[in-house]
């Protein structure tokens, strides 16, 4: 079997020839995200808007009773599209007084199609390996950066400090590595961008569901059709005004989702100033989990109309929805209880195109250096 990591040997050598290498203990270590990101992301994009304003017509419930919808009564949802990251830390590399550490991110994203049977398969798919440094950080980045850029579509090259928006937000403060995780998940959002904008060709009468929050770019999709976005964990800090009596009461999110019924749904909120409608679903019944917000998802619907979502069709989403949750990864991933099964079957698929971490090891191995590199091979 040929080497993954083969294209990025010629800049692992300008990197061990221009500075002195430090490798990772273990040859390489992967860096995880603290803390949860998906949360912080929805915080994030979720933005100033109070959400206090009922966006829906005619229902001024607080919370709807629903039937699921089942695929053979009718198959509502049939594209599901998530993406998943793995990064690594390979070792610091000194030059002088300056450092930078090197990092290697797996990242990928896969839409699955599911047929009437229920049987689902991989509709489009995409992998990419990035090399990302601190360029600036020493007098070679440039050069690293376009051999990467030669070494094919697969591979690519990431500046740990260039600034996109989100990292500067999950991931304050000044040094690289701590960036490096967040990163690769922003690079993930940009490959869901990709598949979903552009390579996914679908019926227009077929929804697609995005896993996580939808970003200011995913609510300029005009020329995509139906598409909603699910979260499985979403920030706790909203406030929400339900309609009722004397101007109805308001509420923070444990106490909205602490009396939402088993498969139901809450009232539909405006989130960014009407562009998106928000709102709530349970999948599960709270006797079997340990807190209120266990078991519910964040729905988001684009809505570039502004004006009043019918109520009905949020109750025939919500209502596919609840009927998404019956298989379930339960012992398999920690958000069981809040995952739609294609959602997790398209994780899957994509993780299914990650070079292995042994094959991951043993491909990549700093290649003797020279100049100011240490004359001994070490590994990463």
């Amino acid at each position: 079997m040929s080497n993954p990591f083969e294209a990025l040997r010629p800049a692992l050598e300008v990197i061990a020839q221009e500075a002195k290498v430090l490798p990772a203990t273990g040859q390489a270590l992967e860096d995880l995200m603290r803390p949860d990101h998906e949360e912080v992301i929805d915080r994030l994009r979720s933005g100033d808007d109070a959400l206090d304003v009922i966006i829906e017509k005619p229902n001024r419930q607080p919370y709807v009773l629903l039937k699921p919808l089942y695929r053979h009564e009718r198959h509502l949802l049939r594209y599901f599209l998530d993406g998943s990251a793995r990064t690594f830390f390979l070792g610091d590399a000194v030059e002088g007084t300056r450092r930078t550490p090197i990092n290697v991110a797996q990242v990928g994203a896969a839409v699955v199609f599911r047929e009437d049977d229920g049987q689902v398969h991989v509709a489009v798919s995409r992998h990419r390996i990035y090399l990302m440094m601190d360029k600036q950080a020493v007098s070679f980045g440039d050069r690293v950066e376009e051999i990467i850029k030669k070494a094919g579509p697969r591979f690519g090259f990431h500046d740990l400090m260039q600034q996109d928006g989100e990292t500067e937000v999950t991931s304050p403060g000044k040094e690289p590595r701590s960036r490096a995780a967040h990163k690769a998940h922003h690079l993930m959002a940009q490959i869901e961008d990709e598949l979903g904008r552009k390579e996914l060709k679908r019926d227009n009468g077929h929804w697609l569901v995005l896993d996580g929050s939808l970003s200011k770019d995913l609510y300029a999709w005009t020329e995509v059709p139906q598409f909603l976005g699910i979260a499985k964990s979403f920030s706790r800090e909203p406030q929400f005004k339900l309609p009722g009596a004397r101007g109805g009461r308001s509420v923070n999110l444990y106490e909205l989702l602490a009396d939402l019924p088993f498969s139901s749904r809450t009232c539909l909120f405006s989130a960014r100033s009407g562009k998106a409608a928000v709102w709530y679903v349970r999948l599960r019944e709270q006797k079997h989990l340990d807190f209120p917000l266990m078991g519910v998802i964040k729905v988001e619907l684009p809505n570039p109309s502004a004006d009043a979502v019918p109520s009905e069709l949020a109750d025939e989403i919500s209502a596919a929805l609840v009927a998404e949750r019956q298989a379930t990864p339960h012992g398999r991933d920690t958000r069981w209880h809040a995952h739609l099964y294609a959602i997790y079957l398209a994780e899957q698929a994509v993780k299914n195109g990650f070079v292995s971490m042994e094959a991951l090891k043993a491909g990549l191995r700093w290649p003797t250096g020279s100049g100011a590199a240490d004359a001994r091979e070490a590994r990463l």
